[in-house]
């Protein structure tokens, strides 16, 4: 015990960032479980697809969005993005996904849906580009 209490005297700094370092995952996990909706694979998007007909709503810049998207997503530009949409107010009841590029932008897009009272709201981690990855279809065109 006492040369614990002799290293972290010698070695302050690196004690404080390693305790800082812990904090912040700890707060970033806890992050996690609060956010109110789920982040899927591409395996697992597929799957809810399949069995519970999730609706799936692309971000993404319309150009990219008509180079390349998951077959049955629907294109949604985020400066018209609205829970109260035709488009999502008919499935508040159903699971929805939001998906873009790379997983950044359909974070804050699934938050606002939650908020807007859909309980089933998900995210592609990684966005299309991990759908890609995963070397699964992807179509061209309008939606």
């Amino acid at each position: 015990m006492d040369r614990l209490s002799e290293f972290v005297a010698q070695q302050m700094w690196l004690v404080l960032g390693m305790a800082g370092l812990t904090v912040y995952l700890l707060v970033s996990l806890l992050g996690r479980f609060n956010r109110g909706y789920q982040e899927l694979t591409p395996a697992q998007l597929t799957l809810l697809v399949n069995r519970e007909d999730a609706l799936v709503v692309d971000m993404s810049p319309i150009a990219d969005f008509e180079k390349a998207h998951i077959p049955g997503s629907r294109h949604v530009a985020p400066s018209q993005f609205d829970p109260e949409n035709k488009v999502l107010a008919k499935v508040k009841d159903r699971p929805v996904v939001v998906v873009c590029r790379n997983g950044i932008t359909a974070g804050p897009a699934a938050r606002r849906l939650v908020k807007a009272g859909f309980k089933r709201v998900h995210v592609l981690a990684g966005g299309v580009g991990q759908w890609q990855a995963a070397e699964l279809p992807l179509v061209k065109g309008k939606a």
